[in-house]
């Protein structure tokens, strides 16, 4: 087989806001505790299923893995069950009749089964059916998906359960796991232009929440440009246009109704760098295995496969999420790319822990404005709640939800996180879905039926310009 790769530039010019056909304003929920589970969230069903509770996560089974190396022998179906359950049709009628418009999916590498090392990871099989299945009610709903690579492999921050291992031992940067990031991410770029179920994502994010201190992840800069050059090279082979950027292929007639033989030529194009030629070629087995197992193979191998789709965008935390001297992800930019940013007060460190200090810090936050001198933008704020330090009044929620909405609503928009969680007595009722669960927000008026409305639109005026000893940029 012979594979033509000519007239390549790999343009780095920053669209302010390229991807067509998707949300002008994003309303949005996380799709949290489905494909990637967090026992804080459902408590009860989590004992339920067999797991533990413990005040550090890396003392009992809180975790996918544990969960995985403690019941090998059920772990499968247990997580079936949830998966089946946690996220339904009927979520996804609720959320069409709020008015959101985009979810963001967090996900682990062990989405992609053939990246778990079973030799010393564990964790549970079957997701990418729950997941198809979810992303094609959401694409009849005309609901837009982000595609958050939630949980990476070796994991990228010590001691969170989001990160399906809790651990202190922090292996992702590194070139082994660097590698396996970037295979997911060919895999699920593939899959997210040539699977008719995939047809409601426009994003992908390459990263949730790495260290903020920059020191500690060694060449992220470098996994950034390669993220985005397997996204294109991706989308180079499938001939689909990106804006701003000189792309150009010819692919031999050979392999034209071939996709992953298209795939397996191109990892030898020495315009690509040897980790971007190696992780295409790694996708390719891996994308004849998801073939075979979810009836692709036509689709995949032996179909015209050249796509009038428009080009992915590419999504990175900001670069203001990290500290001393972090590598910028808009130096990496080819095509259509954007920025997220995460926003919780109730862990501390952005106001005093009062209502007051909490709406100046809000009213006037300078974020948005922060990230986009530095070419961080187009910006949303892809996780914000109602969560405070304080002993919040209902009336403080109602303006508080207004006030991050308002805020938020000044850049690409806002996904809250997140769309449920568990009412059971372990969350002394609504207590923890008060505060953290979109649809219990609606049902208690904190949040408006329809996303872009505020209860007063003059919520942050008496606060505007204001100062407070603690207040948060």
């Amino acid at each position: 087989m012979r594979y033509i790769l000519a007239c390549l530039v790999l343009s780095s010019t920053l669209v302010a806001r390229a991807w067509a056909g998707q949300p002008t304003q994003i309303y949005g929920v996380n799709l949290g505790s489905w494909l990637v589970l967090e026992p804080w969230m459902l408590p009860q069903e989590w004992l339920d299923m067999g797991g533990e509770s413990c005040s550090t996560c890396s003392s009992c089974i809180a975790t996918e893995s544990s969960f995985a190396k403690a019941y090998p022998d059920t772990v499968d179906t247990k997580f079936a069950q949830h998966w089946d359950t946690w996220f339904t049709r009927d979520d996804v009628n609720t959320l069409k009749a709020a008015g959101i418009n985009t979810v963001r999916v967090p996900l682990g590498y062990w989405i992609v089964e053939a990246l778990v090392d079973r030799s010393h990871e564990s964790y549970p099989r079957g997701g990418l059916n729950y997941l198809r299945r979810g992303l094609g009610w959401l694409k009849d709903a005309g609901i837009q998906a982000i595609l958050d690579h939630h949980a990476l492999p070796g994991v990228q921050t010590p001691g969170q359960m989001f990160t399906g291992n809790c651990t202190t031992d922090v292996q992702f940067y590194t070139p082994y796991n660097y590698h396996r990031a970037l295979v997911w991410t060919a895999v699920m770029t593939a899959l997210s232009h040539l699977d008719p179920n995939f047809g409601s994502v426009f994003a992908i994010e390459a990263i949730n929440e790495p260290i903020m201190n920059a020191t500690l992840t060694p060449d992220y800069g470098t996994f950034q440009k390669n993220f985005v050059q397997i996204m294109r090279a991706v989308e180079l082979i499938l001939d689909i246009f990106v804006p701003s950027s000189s792309l150009s292929l010819s692919v031999s007639a050979s392999v034209s109704n071939n996709f992953t033989a298209a795939l397996s030529a191109a990892s030898s194009a020495t315009i690509f760098p040897t980790e971007v030629q190696a992780a295409l070629l790694d996708a390719v087995p891996i994308l004849l295995e998801i073939g075979a197992a979810c009836g692709l193979q036509t689709i995949l191998e032996a179909s015209p496969f050249k796509q009038s789709r428009d080009s992915l965008v590419a999504n990175f935390m900001d670069v203001n999420w990290q500290y001393d001297k972090p590598s910028n992800p808009a130096d990496a930019a080819i095509g259509p790319q954007a920025y997220d940013n995460h926003l919780y007060y109730s862990f501390g460190g952005v106001a005093a822990d009062d209502p007051k200090s909490y709406m100046i810090s809000i009213c006037n936050l300078s974020r948005i404005q922060d990230d986009a001198a530095v070419g961080n933008s187009p910006l949303w704020f892809g996780e914000w709640g109602l969560p405070t330090q304080f002993n919040a009044t209902d009336e403080f929620l109602y303006k508080w939800a207004d006030a991050q909405k308002l805020a938020y609503s000044k850049g690409a928009g806002w996904i809250f996180w997140n769309f449920k969680t568990e009412i059971s007595s372990l969350t002394n009722g609504t207590a923890l879905a008060r505060q953290w669960s979109y649809l219990e927000g609606l049902k208690l008026g904190f949040l408006t039926q329809d996303p872009a409305a505020l209860h007063d639109p003059n919520v942050c005026v008496p606060y505007m310009n204001s100062t407070s000893s603690s207040h948060g940029s």
